[in-house]
């Protein structure tokens, strides 16, 4: 007897996803909130933390196991996209003006939650840690998720509180830029070590990535940027085959190399070329279809392996959940915080560069779903970490507003790293708008988003 058909549960299922995420959304947008965390909290309402506890059968008629492949596949396709468009969006000409102070900052941000995180996972190992992991996957994983900031949610935060073009505005997307490409880069090492079996395997994939990322910037962006300029006589349409083709072929080489598809997607994102409007109504076309559309099947897919009972069975684990929110939020925030203050910025003003710094959105999502397929955390450790990042970007917005109404960032707090020109270019990133004449269709569909 052949299989039944899950084309009919997936249509299902795919529009109840997509509706459910949108009304967290709208729900969360109403609050102050950024989009993202509706999603991620609907996302985690759908698993069994909830839905699947109150109405088990329900649950299992809305996403029956044959579908679970093809939603799977679908989210990944659309947090490719995404992950395409966060590169493509991230503009390192932002350090301009700031490049000292964000480096510090940023680096700051990174190394002490690196150095905590591989205090608690120390602490962790044997307790929490999957069954056959190595300590040295584990250690390093923990401590890379400690130090991830959310770039695209930051910019968000920025925007809808009147920041952007500010000087703590500009500084923070500066170092937020600089944070997620190191981030990105110690994950790519983490993910070489985690999936490799010996040593001399995971320095052979460590290498056969720096020679990809070199072939990337040395070969394939000027070809890119030829082919781009060629395709732009035949109409967006060959734009939007080249980019999608590009980021899929990437995205199959870093997979190959051991370093997840994710890096690859990314990578082609930062090489493709800046400046011209067919490039950027393509990339705004990519981002109507898979940012509405396929990535809340990725926030579902979180959320089914997000089980909240697996802590409530043992009070134990409260508690590590706890030590887990602690040490991220003093690494983070601690961390921006002192170095900004080192560097000359006031107070007031280095607490809300930490305080954006210590949001994670998204991008914790994504690295803790790689943590989760390559058997590094287990599902109880799974759960913490999202509960963590859920919290910690929910804190963002109500603790910029707290400290922007104790002291308003003005003219009086610019400095000569933040003449307006300076600015200008600094919101020229991703998901904001220095001006309105600098308005394009992807970064006015990013404002919409995230």
């Amino acid at each position: 007897m052949s299989a039944p058909d899950p084309l009919p549960s997936l249509l299902i299922a795919v529009p109840a996803v997509i509706l459910a995420c949108h009304a967290g959304a709208a729900l969360v947008r109403r609050l102050g909130q950024p989009p993202v965390i509706g999603e991620i909290a609907t996302g985690i309402l759908l698993g069994p933390s909830l839905f699947g506890w109150l109405w088990p059968d329900a649950q299992q008629w809305l996403f029956p196991s044959s579908i679970a492949p093809f939603t799977s596949v679908l989210g990944q396709l659309g947090l490719l996209a995404f992950m395409f468009l966060v590169g493509l969006e991230l503009d390192l000409n932002a350090l301009r003006g700031h490049s000292r102070t964000a480096v510090a900052v940023s680096q700051a941000s990174v190394l002490l939650p690196l150095a905590l995180g591989s205090l608690l996972a120390l602490a962790m190992f044997g307790t929490l840690s999957p069954p056959g992991v190595d300590r040295l996957p584990f250690v390093l994983f923990i401590a890379v998720s400690m130090s991830v900031t959310a770039f695209p949610v930051l910019a968000r935060i920025l925007t809808d509180r009147n920041l952007y073009g500010t000087p703590t505005g500009a500084l923070a997307m500066a170092c937020a830029a600089v944070d997620d490409v190191t981030a990105w880069c110690l994950l790519a090492v983490v993910v070489a070590v985690g999936s490799s079996e010996s040593a001399l395997g995971a320095l052979t994939s460590a290498a056969l990535t720096v020679v990809f990322v070199l072939l990337m910037f040395k070969v394939v962006r000027p070809v890119l940027a030829r082919l781009a300029a060629r395709a732009s006589g035949a109409g967006d349409g060959a734009v939007l085959v080249l980019l999608f083709s590009g980021l899929c072929l990437a995205s199959l080489a870093t997979d190959e190399l051991g370093v997840h598809a994710l890096f690859g997607a990314f990578l082609f994102g930062v090489v493709t070329p800046r400046g011209s409007r067919d490039v950027e109504r393509s990339a705004a076309r990519l981002r109507a279809v898979a940012v509405p559309l396929l990535l809340p099947l990725f926030f579902v897919h979180t959320g089914m392996k997000t089980d909240l009972a697996l802590l409530a069975a043992d009070p134990e684990q409260w508690l590590w959940a706890g030590a887990v929110l602690v040490v991220a939020v003093a690494g983070k925030f601690g961390g921006s915080t002192l170095a900004a203050r080192v560097t000359g910025r006031s107070w007031r003003q280095s607490a809300t560069i930490g305080a954006l710094m210590n949001c994670r959105g998204l991008t914790e999502l994504v690295v803790l779903n790689i943590g989760l397929e390559l058997g590094v955390i287990g599902p109880g450790l799974f759960t913490m970490l999202v509960l963590m990042a859920l919290v910690t970007t929910a804190a963002t917005a109500p603790a910029v507003s707290w400290l922007r109404r104790k002291d308003a960032d003005g003219p009086a707090d610019a400095t000569p790293e933040a003449r307006p020109g300076a600015v200008g270019d600094a919101a020229s990133t991703a998901e904001t708008l220095p001006a309105d004449s600098a308005k394009t269709p992807a970064s006015e569909e990013a404002l919409s988003r995230r």
